[in-house]
């Protein structure tokens, strides 16, 4: 007897490793400019003037944080990440981690400022 219940098994492609990786990005990149955002603090942005150097208000940062989350979010939607597929899960913590790493030397000399 066949049954007619369609299998529910993603296929996982090679651009749902490629959005994982950004979402990843993305929403990492949500939390310094958040919470520079919410605490009145000036923190660099890609608007401020020279971008990513210069530091832009708190409301840019809350919103720039805001638009990160959103393209997070709708990456990691696209990726198809879940606790069963693995390896998309580690390609969205390498995301994470890449980001993490990049801001990390590119806010340095904020610190020293």
């Amino acid at each position: 007897m066949e049954s007619n219940i369609q299998s529910t098994e993603t296929k996982i492609k090679w651009f749902h490793y490629l959005a994982a990786f950004f979402a990843g990005f993305f929403l990492a990149n949500v939390v310094p400019h958040f919470v520079h955002g919410i605490s009145g603090d000036p923190f660099p942005t890609p608007f401020a003037n020279p971008p990513g150097k210069g530091l832009s208000s708190p409301t840019v940062n809350a919103l720039w944080a805001c638009f990160n989350l959103l393209v997070g979010y709708i990456l990691l939607r696209a990726s198809k990440v879940a606790p069963k597929h693995k390896f998309l899960l580690i390609t969205l913590f390498i995301g994470i981690l890449v980001c993490a790493v990049m801001l990390s030397y590119g806010f340095m000399d904020k610190a020293k400022a």
